[in-house]
C-alpha cells in the first residue's frame, strides 16, 4: 500500500480527493491537513510515502512546506497539486525539489497515476506546464526582490515591510524599485500582480 497524506485547504475539494484516491486498490490515505503549517507535523506523525500539497494553503504555502519537508524528510515523495498552472510554479516546485506537478483539472485516474509513478521513482510533470515553463524562463527576481513583493502584496507600508524583514527603510525602496522595473511594471501593485500571475511570488 502506498501511504499518502493529503494537504489541501479547501474542504470539499480535500475530501472529494480522498475519497477518489481511496478507491485505488493500492492507495490509503493516512492524513489529512487544511493547512500548510501543519504539513510537517502530520508527516512526522504518520510517516506517508507520498505526500499530495496544494500551493495556495494558509499558514505556509505548499511550495513552502516543500522545502522544509526536503530538509526533513528528503526520501518523501512530494506531489504537487494546484488550480494555478502558472510557470513560475511549476520551476520553484522543480527547484525544489518535488516529486511531481499536476494542475486540479487533470482526470483522477491520472493523479493516482502520478502518485504510482513518484513512489516508483519517476518524476511525473504535466507536459502543457513544462512547455510554458520552458517558454516563460526563469524569474528575473532575486530571493530578496520576491520577499519584498510578497511583503508588499499585502498591501504593508515601506516602514513595515523593512521592520518585518530587518531591512532599512532604503533597502526595501530600492528592492522594490529593481522589482518594479524587472517586472516591466508602472508601480509596486502592478509588480506584485505579475509576479504573483507568472508565479514569481
Amino acid at each position: 500500500m502506498i501511504r499518502l497524506l493529503l494537504a489541501e485547504d479547501q474542504a470539499m475539494v480535500r475530501e472529494a480527493l480522498a475519497a477518489l484516491l481511496s478507491l485505488e486498490p493500492d492507495i490509503e490515505i493516512v492524513a489529512q491537513v487544511g493547512r500548510g503549517d501543519e504539513v510537517l507535523d502530520a508527516v512526522a506523525a504518520h510517516r506517508p510515502d507520498v505526500a499530495l500539497l496544494d500551493i495556495e494553503m494558509p499558514g505556509l504555502s505548499g511550495l513552502d512546506a516543500l522545502e522544509g519537508l526536503r530538509a526533513t524528510h528528503p526520501s518523501l515523495k512530494v506531489v504537487i497539486l494546484t488550480t494555478f498552472g502558472r510557470p513560475g510554479y511549476l520551476r520553484r516546485a522543480m527547484e525544489s525539489g518535488a516529486d511531481a506537478f499536476l494542475v486540479k483539472d487533470a482526470p483522477a485516474a491520472q493523479l493516482a497515476d502520478a502518485v504510482r509513478r513518484v513512489r516508483a521513482g519517476e518524476r511525473v510533470i504535466d507536459p502543457g506546464l513544462a512547455a510554458a515553463a520552458l517558454a516563460e524562463g526563469a524569474s528575473p527576481l532575486t530571493d530578496r526582490e520576491r520577499d519584498v513583493l510578497s511583503a508588499a502584496r499585502e498591501g504593508a507600508a515601506n516602514a513595515e515591510i523593512a521592520a518585518a524583514l530587518h531591512l532599512s527603510h532604503g533597502t526595501v525602496r530600492n528592492y522594490l524599485s529593481t522589482a518594479i522595473q524587472k517586472t516591466g511594471a508602472r508601480n509596486r501593485t502592478e509588480a506584485v500582480r505579475i509576479a504573483r500571475d507568472k508565479g514569481w511570488l
